[in-house]
């Protein structure tokens, strides 16, 4: 299992956001760069960025921000916020970028999420996050009728390397990962699922560990590692006893 620290990129800076609010943004680096440097000497062996401005714009936005992480850092970064197409899936994956994040256009486009994992075999992720269970897009302003799984379904047979699950109610709460929910979505699907939103403190680290959390595939964790409630040290411990269900590409 792999454990991700989370560097979200607004008006090139790293922030943290309360429930997906962009009006409860918290900046905690003025160097989103040199925050994935610390994360990498830190011993995380993989990193999850998010574009919000890019998520709202549609088009990526912090472009310039993205680049100095990738030529500051070795190990691998997936990107996702305003992914919509199959030039800027190209285009970041040239750059380095390990993993690209479809989000928005998994629902608007899906037929651009089968191109895209057709094209690039394990570097094509799905962002399902979801709002009362149901799919939330757009940066999060608008909630669709869809429910998580089903959407997720639509991709079983597509070579999606991984579902990043969000539940947007806990993002940023500090509140504890949506384990119920996950585990639900992570049964539903064969696809590797990603829990996000809530990480809270070791406590979470240790429920990961547990036998039903076993097909799980990794977990992001954003504010807990900023305000120091989860010591990285120690959750990298607890998280190396156990082998990752999926692997992130080089």
């Amino acid at each position: 299992m792999i454990l991700y620290p989370a560097i979200d990129l607004k008006n090139g800076q790293c922030v943290r956001l309360k429930q997906g609010d962009m009006a409860e943004a918290t900046v905690f680096n003025d160097d989103p760069a040199a925050q994935a440097a610390a994360f990498e000497a830190q011993g995380f062996e993989a990193l999850h960025v998010v574009d919000l401005d890019g998520a709202f714009a549609g088009k990526p936005v912090n472009g310039a921000a993205v680049e100095a992480i990738l030529a500051r850092v070795k190990f691998p970064v997936q990107l996702g916020g305003g992914i919509r197409g199959m030039a800027q899936v190209e285009g970041w994956l040239s750059r380095g970028i390990a993993r690209v994040i479809i989000g928005t256009a998994a629902l608007r486009d899906p037929a651009f999420v089968r191109e895209a994992a057709r094209a690039f075999p394990g570097k094509v992720a799905v962002g399902i996050d979801a709002r009362d269970g149901k799919v939330a897009v757009e940066g999060w302003a608008e909630t669709s009728d869809l429910d998580a799984a089903d959407l997720g379904r639509r991709f079983e047979d597509a070579g999606v390397a991984a579902i990043i699950y969000t539940n947007i109610a806990r993002d940023g709460m500090l509140s504890g990962l949506d384990f119920e929910g996950t585990i639900a979505l992570g049964h539903a699907l064969s696809i590797p699922v990603i829990a996000s939103g809530g990480l809270a403190s070791l406590a979470d680290i240790e429920r990961l560990m547990q036998p039903d959390c076993a097909h799980l595939a990794g977990a992001i964790t954003g504010r807990a590692l900023y305000d120091g409630r989860l010591d990285a040290a120690e959750a990298l411990a607890l998280m190396a006893k156990r082998q990752p269900a999926g692997k992130m590409p080089a």
